[in-house]
Parts: structure tokens; C-alpha cells; sequence
């Protein structure tokens, strides 16, 4: 399913190390005993370029990555084969807590990231600038760390697009209201986020085409929704396409929405058709909600999956 020499960069400005935790049902205010746990390199941004790395492609990551505990990302890059352009920083890339439940329901403790300095902005601006000389496709994903405004992040969105590259963006809340004011190639919120940053509930299928339609009118190219269990929604220059899922059996929504990303940009470097893109992503997210941690385990399951995918 893969193709040679299709190169992508994925952007991640404020990583995690997840910690992340199962248990049967979590107790606000006791003593919690996890059953099973581990320690991961993580961020929007890393997620999607480890199943694009599993898939083929020839990933570049950057971004900010705090210095002092760099190691496991370096060793989880190495064994993937991705081509590490992270800028380091001073200080320690932040620990985000996950709490996984039987129920699928995941608890996040997100911290605050590194204290990035215009020093280390500008050797990161050098670096997606040179990026940009080899490169035509961006994933910016994620979270900002502290000292990196809303504002500068979407102009390098912006400094991007006018050079004719193709931004996939996936972020939330202050970060996201900027970042679309630059008119990504691609967004991808969820039905919350979508909700967040129109200012009012979007509880029906209506509410949320309308607040698409009007940011594709705003010369967003690709608006793709992500709404859980009840599928993906996207809105191009050929209207609406929605894909829903098959039932799964949910172990853990972590990275699920980060997995679509990397479908949508998948087939997107492979030149797919539309109904393909969107087929692959959808089985390909959905079976991410069915393991722990991020990663495409095995290609036959997703073509399998594609079959059981609905599209209207």
C-alpha cells in the first residue's frame, strides 16, 4: 500500500512524554492502582509521524524538545528511521499523564511545556525555513509550549502556505482560532473543538456543516471533522463526504484522532481519489481505538476494516 520517496514533515512544538495508565474505573479523590502502564515518546505531531513512518513514508520531525530528557525520543526516531530536525531546548520535555478506564473513557493530565526563548524561536524558524526548501507537505500538530504565541504560530502557517506548501493542521482552543485565520491547507477538529471555537454547542448534524461550510468559505481547501464513533466528515471543493466506522471494541481513544491525520495526509502523498483517502483514514483511526499506544500493527486488518467502512 505504500510508495517510495513520499516525504513529509511533521511539526511538533510542545511534545510529551505519556505517561499512561489502564485500571478498571478511576476514583477522583483516592488511591488509584493501575494495572498496566508505560512511558512513551509522544505529542500530536510524533504520533503522526510514527504511523506515517510505519506506513513508508520518509518523515522529517521537528519542533522544540527540551534537552534534558531527549533520549527516548532519539531512540524511538532512530528505530523508526525518521529524520530528526527537533530543535533542543533548555529544561525537560514535559510528562502528560492518561488514565485509560475499562470503559474507553481516558483522563488527561496535560502539563505546561518548556519556557521557549526568541533564541530558540529563531533557530526553529531557521529550521522550517530550510525545511521548506526540500519539502511540500507539513503536519503542525499539538499544543503550544509556553513563549511560542498563537499568533507566531500562524504565521509560520501562514509563511508556509504563501511559499505553496501544503499545511495539515490539528490543534485546539487559543492555537487553533489563530491558526485558521492563516488558511491552512487542511484542518482536522473534533466536534468539541469545533464547538469551542464557534462560541456555541454544536449538538446537530446542521450546526456543524453550517460552522464547516463557513470556514471553507474562508479558503480552507480541506475541512475534515472528526466526530468519534459516529465518523469523519469532510467538506473540499467537491462538497461533503462522511465515513462512519464499524463498531469497535474500544481500549483506548489515545491517539486515535492523531492516526486520522496521518491517513489523511497518507493518501494524500499517495494521490489518492477522495473516497479512498477518506475510507483508509477512517479504518485506520478506528482500529487505533481498539489497541494501546500509536501505531499501525498490521496492514491486513486495516484493508479489512476499509470494507466495513460506510460512506454517504
Amino acid at each position: 500500500m505504500s510508495v517510495t520517496n513520499l516525504k513529509v514533515v511533521t511539526v511538533t512544538l510542545n511534545p510529551a512524554l505519556d505517561l499512561t495508565g489502564s485500571l478498571a474505573s478511576l476514583n477522583a479523590g483516592s488511591v488509584n492502582l493501575i494495572k498496566q502502564g508505560s512511558l512513551h515518546p509522544a505529542g500530536k505531531g510524533v504520533n503522526v509521524a510514527k504511523v506515517l513512518a510505519e506506513l513508508g513514508a520518509d518523515v522529517t520531525v521537528t519542533g522544540l524538545l527540551g534537552a534534558d530528557n531527549q533520549e527516548p525520543f532519539c531512540q524511538l526516531f532512530e528505530s523508526l528511521g525518521l529524520n530528526d530536525a527537533f530543535v533542543r531546548v533548555a529544561g525537560a520535555t514535559r510528562i502528560n499523564v492518561k488514565v485509560v478506564e475499562e470503559s474507553g473513557q481516558v483522563t488527561d493530565l496535560n502539563f505546561p511545556g518548556v519556557n521557549v526563548t526568541e533564541a530558540d524561536i529563531a533557530r526553529f524558524e531557521q529550521t522550517l525555513v530550510t525545511l521548506a526548501q526540500t519539502h511540500d507537505v507539513f503536519v503542525l500538530a499539538g499544543s503550544l509550549p509556553q513563549g511560542v504565541s498563537p499568533e507566531k504560530c500562524a504565521q509560520w502557517i501562514s509563511m508556509l502556505q504563501e511559499q505553496g506548501k501544503q499545511v495539515l493542521f490539528d490543534s485546539s482552543k487559543a492555537a487553533l482560532t489563530a491558526g485558521l485565520e492563516a488558511t491552512p491547507w487542511l484542518i482536522k477538529p473534533n466536534d468539541d473543538e469545533l464547538a469551542d471555537w464557534a462560541g456555541k454547542p454544536l449538538t446537530t448534524l446542521t450546526s456543524l456543516t453550517e460552522v464547516a461550510e463557513q470556514l471553507s468559505q474562508q479558503g480552507i481547501r480541506n475541512v475534515v471533522v472528526s466526530r468519534g464513533e459516529q465518523g469523519v466528515m469532510w467538506l473540499d471543493k467537491n462538497g461533503w463526504l462522511s465515513a462512519r466506522p464499524p463498531k469497535m471494541d474500544v481500549v483506548s481513544t489515545v491517539g486515535a484522532g492523531d492516526t486520522l491525520v496521518a491517513g489523511m495526509c497518507w493518501g494524500h502523498l499517495n494521490q489518492w481519489n477522495k473516497e479512498q483517502t477518506l475510507t483508509f483514514a477512517t479504518a485506520l483511526s478506528a482500529l487505533a481505538v481498539a489497541q494501546v499506544g500509536v501505531g499501525v500493527n498490521n496492514l491486513e486488518q486495516v484493508e479489512q476494516c476499509m470494507e466495513q467502512v460506510q460512506l454517504a
